[in-house]
């Protein structure tokens, strides 16, 4: 959730004071002008995020730059000779008053003016570049798979990877993979390896919330990811490619267990996973590490990378609800259910929750009247009001 959304929330709905707001939420007073100023002239539009482009570009060349770019390509085509964006880089060089255009910057103009003829059986060179961490430790890359027990039954495989040494530091089967059991998993490996500067994950809710509109707060593996200073990365919604080294590495595990005799159970499957992970990480050079090395020596060759700090990291939710019959509107924190008493003169009521990390505001939703601030107890499942119990219900006889 943005805290842009926050602050104009608490600005607008609340009324409170632009000079308050800024303080609460540690922002600057003139950023919460300008957000109140893009709020009544844009709407809701004012909470999209914006291009970064700068306004101008003093280093693009100019259209006299174009022209000619696409001069020199048609007379050098023309005349049979090779017209690709360096051999135009050294005419504009050499020939017209030593004009220096990258040769990238010429590429684009030409995809531009529709002078390149795309050639899909031609693999990109940037396909042939290897993305890596530089240390271990620096990243770890995790997902599961599903795959069939002997009889048919459904399992799924959760592996964590180290993505520098494709060290393979968990490989765990499940009946289904849950949030507790990747946070257990997780926590397993961090006992036993250290922590790690970053994690990479797909986007499933066993791995983050951002998806699913901020309703459900962090879940277990986000808050211990914050706690411990790791920095969270998550891949591109349908673009399973960022996580490929995880999917070469689920490939692999696949073509070795069908090879071997089908296990039964959840067991048998899990001996044959420690089994491969240990061939694997020791007794396997992989292809992409340097000088044909084992997982196993290139995670010990170099130093381990850490966690940084993360504690202004904070998590910031604008949430709507409507409080329950008994005075009580509930909130989700770490993927627990909490209950916070809000009154029961108040039931019924459309309240609007302003939410960072443990510090809540719960203020009326048609009148902007601040309700309850507290800061949550996470050890608690109800967030009592405090306030003395009113007078015992008389109860009619029968």
């Amino acid at each position: 959730m943005s805290k842009a959304r926050l602050v104009i929330t608490a600005v607008t709905v609340e009324k409170r004071p632009v000079s308050e707001v800024a303080r609460s939420y540690g922002v600057a007073r003139s950023w919460v002008y300008t957000l109140l100023a893009r709020y009544q002239a844009e709407g809701e539009a004012a909470f999209e995020p914006r291009s970064r482009r700068p306004k101008s570009s003093p280093s693009a060349i100019g259209p006299d730059a174009a022209g000619l770019i696409v001069r020199l390509r048609k007379e050098l085509a023309g005349q049979g000779l090779d017209a690709g964006p360096h051999t135009i880089a050294w005419h504009l060089q050499h020939h017209h008053h030593q004009v220096r255009v990258s040769a990238a910057t010429i590429s684009r103009h030409l995809t531009r003016a529709g002078l390149v003829t795309p050639d899909p059986a031609k693999r990109p060179r940037s396909s042939y570049l290897r993305f890596e961490a530089d240390q271990p430790n620096e990243c770890w890359q995790a997902d599961f798979t599903h795959y069939p027990l002997a009889g048919g039954t459904g399992t799924e495989i959760l592996s964590w990877l180290d993505d520098h040494s494709r060290y393979a530091l968990s490989v765990t089967a499940h009946v289904r993979v849950t949030g507790s059991l990747v946070l257990a998993a997780f926590r397993a490996a961090v006992d036993r390896y250290g922590a790690p500067a970053s994690t990479l994950t797909g986007n499933g809710m066993v791995f983050t919330t951002r998806l699913s509109g901020g309703k459900g707060g962090r879940n277990g593996l986000e808050a211990e990811l914050r706690r411990l200073g790791i920095r969270q990365k998550n891949g591109n919604p349908n673009h399973p490619q960022t996580q490929g080294k995880a999917g070469r590495f689920q490939q692999t595990l696949k073509n070795w267990l069908r090879a071997q005799v089908p296990p039964a159970t959840l067991a048998e499957l899990q001996a044959l996973l420690d089994t491969f992970t240990a061939l694997y990480n020791t007794q396997r050079p992989h292809r992409s590490l340097p000088r044909q090395a084992t997982p196993a020596t290139a995670y010990a060759a170099r130093p381990k990378a850490a966690p940084g700090d993360r504690s202004a990291d904070t998590h910031d939710r604008v949430r709507t609800d409507r409080i329950d019959n008994s005075g009580v509107v509930t909130l989700r924190h770490h993927g627990r259910l909490h209950h916070i008493g809000i009154g029961r003169t108040h039931a019924r009521t459309h309240v609007i929750m302003l939410i960072q990390d443990l510090h809540i505001r719960v203020i009326n939703a048609a009148t902007g009247e601040l309700l309850r601030e507290l800061t949550l107890d996470p050890d608690r499942n109800y967030q009592p009001t405090g306030k003395p119990p009113g007078p015992p219900r008389k109860t009619p006889r029968p």
